[in-house]
């Protein structure tokens, strides 16, 4: 997926070269067939995490922080190592073992994000310690970066046509941008990705002292789940994925499938927004629709200075929304933010959206639900590239992908994609085509994902999808579920919302009782609307 996120915040994510399927032998640590000997991992897969307070003014005094340290590079363990960080809350009740949480993105550290949002997840405490981790080149365990613009070449399709008519000009910049990010992250830019984040979780998993993984991954983080399910069949334990991302389309279809429920959910707003006499675009749906393309479209050609000494475009603009429109428990404060910018010219509100939920343009998997607080210290992240989220986010999806187009689909078909992802959505197309192009300079990706995750023999897993998600279309969890086979089970949850976790008191109260007693739902079965939680009125 494009990009994905988390339950509290909409935090919609893929996997790098190299992954094989392996067996399960001893301590845990996986090996091949005596003719095809693996290197020797047994000394990663014996440490043991050690628990201390987490750093941070702020941060939630039960809350522990630790480290595991894995290979940069699984082929060649020698080579050279990094340390992943971790953190959990203790269980409170009978414990059964560790649950291993990832919040979607790809690039959101589940660290803070655990530290932020720990209170929704006390009731699987009742069983657990409640983990999360910051995975390779996210966060506090090796942060990726692409210096000062890591969406370097976004303007190529936001608008300057004049751009458009010299395609190698866009190739350059593209190829500039690629060679940016990779001169700013070091090696670990070259083993990113979502097999290589599933191999560190299984080394996690036996630090932790679980003999099996139980995990609840939203959004991205359910591509990871399934990579897992695929590389350590015998090791899953109790696994739910919500917000199912997709196994077989390429970027350039999710980006396609991305804008088109991006733009649903806009349209769901403005629909909502007119009722109100105080929504900024007035009170007739077609015309607010034109009305927030002009706004975009101004914005890109005349960006509004902001309260920091900076500049807010109308792509910044996209970004805030496609972060808000994560759940309708945010409509209210976007009418708000909007009603402010389009009436004062004052920026703070949509920044809120865009800085204090880490928000991306064209983040998808997970649930990036912004927080208009802004609140991010909970936890140290000295050190950690301000651009880490987006710099990951691309690599990591760039990693997953095997399709690279060439200079020549480029340069001649730039303006066909370009209307394909404008008719998709007017608003959210231009950035979702930039991502794709974004991949153009780096290192081909794996094919693992697609040709080898499927028709898994692993205990059930229960995948969750939403009929009104505007990030992971529910399509992608049926045929995910199909994909995976037998194993799969599907909740549909007819509500609407990135992921159903957070939004769904039915669709929360099935997922503990999964994880937590093992009572798995019918397959097919479903929680209806009217189990929303905090609606917007």
């Amino acid at each position: 997926m494009l990009a994905k996120l988390s339950p509290r915040r909409a935090v919609r994510r893929h996997a790098v070269a190299g992954a094989v399927g392996l067996a399960m032998l001893g301590a845990g640590v996986p090996t091949t067939a005596a003719d095809d000997p693996q290197p020797d991992l047994t000394r990663f897969y014996r440490q043991k995490v050690v628990w201390e307070k987490c750093e941070g003014a702020a941060t939630p005094r039960d809350l522990q922080c630790g480290k595991v340290t894995v290979p940069l590079d699984y082929a060649r363990p020698g080579a050279g190592t990094l340390d992943l960080a971790l953190a959990r809350y203790r269980a409170s009740g009978d414990r059964r073992g560790s649950l291993l949480l990832n919040f979607g993105g790809p690039g959101v550290p589940g660290v803070s994000e655990l530290a932020h949002s720990g209170d929704d997840f006390m009731s699987l405490t009742d069983g657990y310690d409640v983990v999360s981790f910051d995975p390779r080149g996210v966060g506090r365990s090796s942060p990726v970066s692409c210096g000062d613009n890591p969406y370097a070449g976004a303007e190529l399709t936001a608008g300057t046509d004049e751009t458009l008519r010299d395609p190698d000009a866009v190739l350059k910049q593209l190829k500039k941008a690629a060679e940016e990010c990779a001169e700013h992250s070091g090696p670990v830019l070259r083993h990113i990705g979502t097999v290589n984040v599933s191999r560190d979780m299984d080394v996690v998993r036996q630090a932790l002292g679980d003999d099996k993984l139980n995990y609840l991954g939203f959004s991205y983080g359910s591509r990871l789940g399934a990579v897992y399910a695929a590389q350590f069949p015998d090791k899953v334990g109790r696994m739910a994925m919500d917000g199912v991302d997709t196994l077989t389309e390429s970027l350039a279809e999710q980006g396609v499938a991305g804008a088109a429920g991006q733009q649903t959910a806009l349209d769901d707003f403005i629909r909502w927004c007119v009722k109100d006499v105080a929504c900024p675009f007035g009170q007739d749906a077609r015309v607010a629709r034109e009305e927030v393309v002009r706004l975009v479209r101004s914005m890109d050609e005349d960006p509004v200075p902001t309260a920091f000494s900076g500049v807010f475009t109308g792509q910044d603009l996209v970004g805030a929304l496609s972060q808000a429109l994560y759940s309708r428990q945010m409509w209210p404060s976007l009418e708000r933010a909007l009603a402010s910018l389009v009436e004062d010219g004052d920026t703070r509100g949509v920044e809120a959206f865009a800085t204090g939920g880490m928000a991306v343009p064209g983040l998808r998997h997970g649930r990036q639900v912004a927080s208009p607080s802004g609140d991010r210290g909970l936890v140290d992240q000295e050190n950690v590239p301000l651009d880490n989220l987006p710099a990951a986010l691309m690599a990591v999806n760039c990693a997953d992908d095997p399709d690279r187009p060439t200079a020549r689909q480029i340069t001649g078909n730039l303006d066909r994609l370009r209307a394909t992802y404008e008719e998709a959505s007017p608003v959210f197309g231009p950035f979702r085509l930039t991502q794709v192009l974004l991949c153009y300079g780096r290192p081909k990706g794996t094919d693992f994902i697609r040709n080898e995750v499927k028709d898994v023999d692993t205990a059930k897993m229960l995948l969750v999808g939403t009929r009104g998600d505007p990030a992971t279309p529910y399509r992608w969890t049926v045929q995910t579920a199909k994909r995976l086979g037998p194993s799969a089970v599907v909740l549909d949850n007819k509500g609407e919302g990135h992921t159903g976790y957070m939004s769904s008191k039915c669709v929360h109260g099935k997922v503990d009782d999964f994880l937590l007693y093992g009572n798995l739902p019918p397959n097919g079965s479903s929680c209806g609307s009217e189990d929303s939680a905090g609606a917007a009125p």
